[in-house]
């Protein structure tokens, strides 16, 4: 009965006959004699098969179990469940991001020899489970059945540090949790734990916010932290991205515009196109985790390992991208990402205007961002807390904020693609950061967000003009969008959002122990010599 709960709750069709079985506690040996553990869920009378592969540092019960194990097998697909290394039973230190690669390559040599397995691996699994999938995918021979990647990407380091700048609140909230995932009543609600996690993120030195949030360190926190320099290679074991052009696997994407790794994920499915591949993609209004979205991702991913490994072919009659258009309540079919679309400016004008012309001359408008009071952030691709779409006033009323508005439009705009900046700026001190929002702002005057970006200046870089004004280009993120008849879009123009983003102390001093900082004059430029604009993929049918 329950399972034919879960499977209504995944509007997946009721499995019939027996329950599949579950062997726990298989001990995988790796090349350096370390044993991780792993579960197999094998469908009744299944004696010899194809398997599907999910690595995760979440645990091997719970929901991963029922959602993953038990129904994948409960629909005729042999699932092995692994918890990867330093892990919940499994051998070695979890050091994130760092064995992966050799761990699921000796993983998948120990399946393939088993006596209950064909030869035939596919991966699945979202998030941290997508990463064990691109350190295994593109490296193995004979290569993946399938690869089914859930709001995950190739490479995690450019979502650690987005634009150059660490992304404190994800980064704090990911630590905390790996850090206190095994102690006993973890996986349940703790508002007191939230609440400390997210005061812990204000912690100076940044390093130190592990031990202020659950009283103990977290190696991953001091790596990230200690390694946040541009020219910092120590994450390079954990970039895939260099494989991705060359993955000749079938594979398929599920992921939300309001996920912290829409960006990347996005430009992995363009990669595979424009190398010839044939992936596809579902992205709907979702962020991180959230649990409308498993709907959809479970649905996709079993529906495509049917196809590669059972050969129920009825998944894959879609088109390669499907996508949610927001505001306008309908799903959008596409052969390729982005659409056409026709490139519209969206220029600064003085005293906060936005428009298509270019302005006149204009003095630049100036505003001070003090690390002290940093610019605080609402909404946007968080991994937890209150994300998405949020009402912007509060912080569009501070002063360290510019703001620029269009006039109502006229008619719907549906805003399709990649979305991106060019900022003129001029900033008292070398080290700082400009930060871009466009927003939506209805007839009533709230101001929703709709993506965005960030971008660290550092001496030299970008090189200044003889004025000492520099050309910021600042990439946001992807999104599908419809700006209603009468609303009117927004930009927003700042030197910060905190805690989504570390706060630049202006200092030039290393993220993981800065402590000071000085406050810096920017001066934002918007005349005909230099037009600082956002660029809209406006799509037209």
């Amino acid at each position: 009965m329950l399972n034919r709960i879960v499977d209504r709750l995944l509007g997946l069709p009721a499995a019939e006959g027996p329950a599949p079985t579950a062997a726990k506690g298989l001990r995988v040996p790796m090349h350096d004699g370390v044993h991780l553990l792993a579960d197999r869920y094998t469908p009744a009378g299944l004696t010899n098969g194809p398997v599907v592969l999910i690595r995760t540092p979440y645990g091997r019960t719970g929901p991963l179990a029922k959602l993953f194990g038990e129904t994948f097998a409960r629909h005729g697909l042999q699932t092995v469940l692994q918890s990867t290394r330093g892990t919940f039973g499994s051998e070695g230190e979890f050091r994130p991001f760092h064995l992966e690669r050799e761990d699921g390559i000796a993983t998948v040599e120990w399946l393939r020899a088993q006596p209950w397995c064909d030869g035939r691996i596919a991966m699945a699994g979202a998030s941290y489970l997508g990463h064990t999938q691109w350190a295994v995918g593109p490296y193995l021979d004979p290569p993946l059945e399938a690869m089914c990647l859930g709001i995950t990407a190739s490479e995690f380091v450019s979502t650690f540090y987005p634009g150059g700048v660490l992304a404190a609140d994800n980064m704090v909230s990911w630590s905390a949790m790996i850090g206190k995932q095994e102690e006993r009543f973890a996986a349940l609600p703790n508002p007191l734990q939230t609440r400390r996690t997210r005061s812990a993120m204000a912690y100076l030195p940044i390093a130190g916010a592990d031990v202020a949030a659950i009283g103990k360190p977290v190696q991953f926190l001091q790596d990230v932290t200690e390694h946040a320099d541009p020219d910092d290679d120590f994450w390079q074991m954990s970039d895939h991205s260099a494989e991705v052009a060359k993955l000749d696997v079938p594979v398929s994407m599920v992921t939300g515009w309001y996920d912290l790794f829409i960006r990347a994920q996005m430009r992995d499915f363009r990669t595979l196109q424009d190398a010839g591949r044939s992936p596809r993609i579902t992205v709907g209004p979702w962020s991180h985790g959230e649990p409308a979205s498993f709907r959809v991702l479970i649905q996709d991913q079993l529906g495509f390992l049917r196809a590669h490994l059972a050969d129920d072919r009825t998944q894959l009659q879609r088109s390669p991208v499907r996508i949610f258009l927001q505001k306008a309540s309908t799903w959008l079919d596409f052969d390729h990402w982005p659409p056409a679309s026709e490139p519209t400016h969206a220029h600064l004008r003085p005293v906060g205007g936005l428009g298509e012309t270019v302005p006149g001359e204009a003095l630049p408008t100036p505003f001070t961002y003090d690390p002290a009071d940093p610019t605080p952030a609402v909404g946007g691709p968080l991994l937890m807390g209150k994300s998405k779409q949020r009402d912007n006033s509060e912080i569009e009323a501070r002063d360290d904020v510019l703001v620029f508005t269009g006039e109502p439009l006229v008619h719907d705009v549906d805003v399709i693609g990649d979305v991106s900046a060019t900022v003129f700026v001029r900033t008292e001190l070398a080290d700082a950061d400009v930060y871009v929002r466009l927003c939506d702002v209805d007839p009533s005057g709230i101001s929703r967000n709709v993506t965005d970006g960030i971008l660290r200046l550092r001496p030299g870089l970008p090189e200044a003009d003889a004025d000492g004004v520099v050309r910021a280009e600042v990439e946001l993120d992807p999104t599908a969008y419809r700006f209603r008849r009468g609303h009117r879009l927004r930009v927003q123009v700042a030197g910060g959002a905190f805690p989504r983003f570390a706060r630049n102390h202006g200092t030039g001093e290393r993220v993981s122990s800065a402590v000071r900082g000085t406050p810096n004059r920017f001066e934002v430029f918007h005349d005909e010599t230099r037009p600082s604009r956002v660029t809209l993929p406006v799509f037209t049918r």
